[in-house]
């Protein structure tokens, strides 16, 4: 499925400035072929999105969305952003990280959803720059409710006296799912430029403010680019379900028309044992592009969402002469509260060569 080009004076362009919005993130994001790796694999040819290469602390798909949810909380005259995330959560170090930009204290929620680990994972990676930036910690046992638990605290947050914003798990509400609504339409734009076009988009899907602002981002400038979501923690049933969800919100925001359910495509069979946990195509996908490419992947997202990828082209998915690109959302920062198991990896890997 070929894409159908748009030109910023179709007047199906989007004007995302018109949306209260601040400046964290190096932008456009470069697209890169994956050469080696696409030779290694023998299929479509592979390239990379580098949203890794935002700019804010260390990187990361969290600070397009940022970008404006932040601009919303000072509209509103926030003086602390709130939310919550996993222990090694990507969102809440990038969240820490534009509070300091403005001046503004941050608190979160880290949720121990991870079983089994060493007590360095709570002191490492992403947790250590939380600390650096100035977060305030609280942890909470797996299974709660985590947005429910974090409004809560707002609201205990503001009778102290704080006029704190909320910001859901993964910044992945309307607001926030504007920034990669706007990506697509720059990715559109590189293509443009380039010549360059795409027959597949695959993206790690989570908390699905990624996912669903490609989505909405594509369908609202009128660009048939498939989305391939590649699950990192449910199954696909629910992980459909919650994306259109918000695609759906996020084009209602963007003055679309509705997304067709049609759109929201997912892949669930390189979720493993779980959120946080690397099944063996994680740890493979990690080695494999560190090796072939010179990019760090992260065991919780881009490495689960490469491993698909992965997977796709040995099966035969993509067409050999397909386009293929991979969204880079970061995290490389949580390989280090992964040590052991990256490492075990490596040396297998190095042993069988």
């Amino acid at each position: 499925m070929a894409t159908t080009p748009a030109h910023p004076q179709s007047g199906r362009w989007i004007d995302f400035d018109r949306y209260p919005r601040v400046r964290l993130s190096h932008l456009p994001t470069p697209i890169e072929p994956l050469e080696r790796l696409s030779a290694h694999l023998g299929g479509p040819r592979l390239f990379i999105k580098r949203d890794d290469c935002t700019g804010l602390a260390t990187g990361g798909n969290k600070a397009r969305k940022l970008e404006f949810l932040v601009g919303e909380a000072l509209k509103q005259n926030a003086d602390m952003l709130v939310t919550q995330g996993a222990v090694q959560s990507n969102h809440v170090r990038q969240t820490a990280a534009a509070a300091c930009r403005f001046g503004l204290k941050s608190h979160a929620l880290l949720e121990r959803r991870v079983p089994n680990v060493a007590a360095a994972y709570e002191e490492t990676g992403n947790v250590l720059l939380d600390k650096m930036f100035g977060a305030t910690l609280e942890f909470r046992p797996s299974g709660l409710d985590m947005n429910a638990e974090a409004q809560s605290v707002t609201e205990r947050l503001r009778d102290e006296g704080h006029r704190p914003y909320f910001i859901p798990g993964g910044g992945s509400n309307a607001i926030g799912a504007l920034g990669y609504a706007a990506c697509a339409q720059e990715i559109v734009q590189q293509c443009h430029e380039s010549g360059l076009f795409f027959q597949w988009l695959v993206t790690p899907t989570g908390s699905t403010g990624t996912h669903a602002g490609l989505i909405a981002g594509l369908h609202a400038v009128g660009v048939e680019l498939p989305v391939m979501g590649v699950s990192v923690r449910q199954k696909k049933e629910r992980q459909v379900g919650a994306v259109l969800a918000l695609a759906q919100a996020t084009a209602t925001l963007l003055e679309a028309t509705p997304v067709s359910s049609s759109r929201t495509l997912v892949e669930d069979a390189y979720v493993g044992e779980g959120y946080g946990i690397p099944a063996a195509s994680t740890l493979e996908a990690i080695t494999l592009t560190a090796r072939t490419e010179g990019i760090l992947l992260d065991p919780v997202y881009t490495g689960k969402g490469m491993a698909g990828l992965i997977g796709l082209v040995r099966q035969g998915f993509f067409r050999p002469t397909d386009n293929v690109l991979f969204l880079h959302t970061g995290g490389s920062t949580a390989l280090f509260a992964y040590e052991d198991a990256v490492a075990e990896r490596s040396i297998k890997l190095r042993k069988a060569s």
